[in-house]
């Protein structure tokens, strides 16, 4: 990281830290996962009521997600909701990961302003389709030669 970059998440951190929790800057200034996934087993693409767009990439072996990566168009909370949704889906049986709620995501950021809270339920919807997406080509694996990402 350069100088400036430093400077400029200092200076933002010190504008956020009165709205939003020490997780949620933190994840939102330094996502985890960020980024496309070559060869993944399943993706999803969804698009919150506020207009961000979410997609996510998920690797699993056995049921179990061993990877999961995300890029957002959104802001700095669709970016932290993102992030620790990826985290939190990590070495989860596929089932449990179907049971990743709103909640869970917006008490992981250390809560969310009200009007921001639709991010951890973009987040978590994405997330839901991506798994969703692994059980369909877990049993049509002819799908994966049509699908576009």
């Amino acid at each position: 990281m350069t100088n400036f970059e430093d400077r400029y998440k200092e200076i933002l951190k010190n504008e956020l830290k009165d709205v939003f929790s020490p997780a949620a800057i933190e994840h939102a200034l330094n996502p985890r996962n960020l980024g496309r996934m070559e060869n993944a087993d399943s993706y999803a693409r969804v698009t919150g009521p506020c207009g961000d767009t979410m997609e996510i990439w998920l690797a699993a072996e056995d049921n179990k997600i061993e990877q999961a990566t995300f890029e957002t168009d959104g802001c700095l909370t669709t970016i932290a909701a993102g992030s620790v949704a990826t985290e939190m889906v990590k070495n989860k049986k596929i089932n449990e990961a179907l049971q990743i709620e709103p909640q869970s995501i917006l008490e992981a950021l250390g809560g969310l302003p009200k009007e921001s809270e639709h991010c951890a339920l973009l987040a978590a919807n994405t997330l839901k389709a991506a798994v969703r997406d692994y059980i369909t080509m877990k049993r049509e694996p002819w799908k994966r030669a049509y699908r576009k990402y």
